[in-house]
């Protein structure tokens, strides 16, 4: 299929489908006139890529962990050894982070505390 119709069957857009494939994550056939040319497999492997980057890991990330990932009642599920280790690595950097948000959400809401209250409306 071309791209467009990978557009069409993914939610992708043409824009981000060669993102990934600049980022070796996806890998198309290329026709003589330069056209790209997915594969169902390519579908698929733009949903796992969804997945996850919706989990929350790079690209980089994602490049290391598709080969180590087959779909399975439509989840994602690790096939190679050293996998969960490094998603283990991940769920923690995402922790931290999540952490890190909630400590400068808490400083803002002091700030905030701080200032001067609104006026409500009609009692002037």
């Amino acid at each position: 299929m071309r791209i467009g119709e990978m557009v069409r069957r993914t939610g992708v857009s043409e824009r981000l489908l060669r993102y990934y494939e600049e980022q070796g994550l996806l890998a198309p056939e290329r026709l003589p006139s330069g056209y790209r040319v997915y594969g169902e497999q390519d579908v698929e492997t733009v949903r796992r890529i969804r997945t996850l980057i919706a989990a929350g890991l790079t690209t980089e990330t994602i490049a290391r962990v598709l080969p180590c990932v087959r779909e399975e009642d439509e989840r994602l599920v690790p096939v190679c050894p050293d996998l969960v280790a490094e998603l283990r690595r991940e769920r923690e950097r995402i922790s931290r982070a999540i952490d890190d948000l909630q400590a400068s959400r808490g400083m803002l809401d002091s700030v905030i505390e701080a200032g001067p209250r609104p006026v409500a409306a009609g009692s002037r």
